[in-house]
């Protein structure tokens, strides 16, 4: 078999691998400000989190000082982190958001 041959078909093979993408963690942090009971509601309503897992989440944030809300793609989670910030802000709470690469 010639070199071009060899060429080819690692050519072909490298096309076809598929890359999984990063993910990142949508973190919540504590402040002194925003209710623990908007937070179950944003871990509920932007999360889909059930009721027990919103309160459990929330409860980490509150003692720990931070808590993960959920782990997506960047583009999903820079959304959710932005919407986050949007909920807070209109209604009147601190409430920080970020996200890391898990």
């Amino acid at each position: 078999m010639s070199s071009t041959g060899t060429r080819q078909e690692k050519q072909l093979k490298d096309e076809n691998v598929v890359e999984i993408p990063r993910l990142y963690c949508v973190l919540l942090h504590n402040d002194h400000y925003t209710t623990m009971e908007f937070v179950v509601y944003i871990l509920r309503s932007i999360f889909d989190k059930s009721h027990d897992e919103a309160v459990r989440i929330m409860l980490k944030v509150h003692q720990e000082g931070v808590g993960v809300a959920g782990v997506y793609i960047r583009s999903i989670a820079e959304l959710k982190m932005d919407t986050v910030h949007k909920v807070a802000r209109e209604n009147g709470f601190p409430l920080r958001c970020s996200i890391c690469p898990e």
